[in-house]
């Protein structure tokens, strides 16, 4: 049932899947040819400030597939066929997380490597962005998969959900662009904490609140 539903959540969210789930990946490579037309061409510039502009695009683009994400299988009840099958929330919303960050984590990080050329980025910058990117986005992943739960039921939930995303990142931002900053691989170590510990709160976390959502 488990590979069933990975399977299932996978061909729903992976980008090439849906008509418009490789959004995160356009707009993730759009902000990095963008941005230095909008800087200019000093590649001195272009490399202080590029590592944390792809940051902020990977944050944008996390919020992207949030409007889809939960809502649409709330209201066509197939975490309520999942429940009678014996499959518990958290254990439907771990496998949708698995499946949310696979959706757009490694197509993101994979992007960096265009991206950073587009920037002008160093060598020991992209090896840090990479660390980072690897380690935050599975926190992303987890706070868009909190934040699409709690505001499923809402009817402005999918413009709610962006805008309590991008406070609820802030740490992982501040921590990724930070190790960039000070060269520091370290502070990457803190990225990595509060996404593990959001990994695990995910999963119950929007169990509860699509049992609420359900109930009320």
């Amino acid at each position: 049932m488990i590979a069933t539903l990975l399977k299932r959540d996978l061909a729903k969210f992976f980008p090439f899947a849906g008509s418009g789930a490789a959004l995160p990946l356009i707009f993730f490579l759009a902000v990095a040819m963008l941005y230095p037309f909008a800087v200019g061409p000093d590649a001195n510039l272009l490399g202080r400030t590029g590592g944390g502009v792809v940051w902020i695009a990977a944050l944008l683009a996390a919020i992207l597939p949030l409007d889809g994400l939960v809502a649409r299988d709330i209201e066509h009840g197939v975490f309520d066929q999942l429940k009678l099958r014996g499959v518990a929330e958290e254990m439907s919303m771990a496998v949708r997380l698995l499946a949310h960050w696979l959706s757009f984590g490694p197509p993101l990080i994979l992007a960096t490597f265009p991206a950073a050329a587009l920037l002008q980025l160093e060598v020991e910058t992209l090896h840090l962005l990479l660390l980072g990117l690897l380690a935050g986005t599975p926190g992303l992943a987890a706070i868009g998969l909190i934040i699409a739960a709690l505001t499923a039921s809402l009817r402005a939930g999918a413009a709610l959900s962006g805008l309590l995303l991008i406070p609820l990142a802030l740490p992982i931002l501040i921590f990724g662009a930070g190790a960039l900053a000070r060269s520091d691989d370290a502070t990457l170590g803190f990225v990595a904490a509060i996404s593990l510990l959001l990994v695990a709160i995910a999963p119950f976390a929007a169990g509860a609140a699509i049992r609420a959502a359900r109930e009320g």
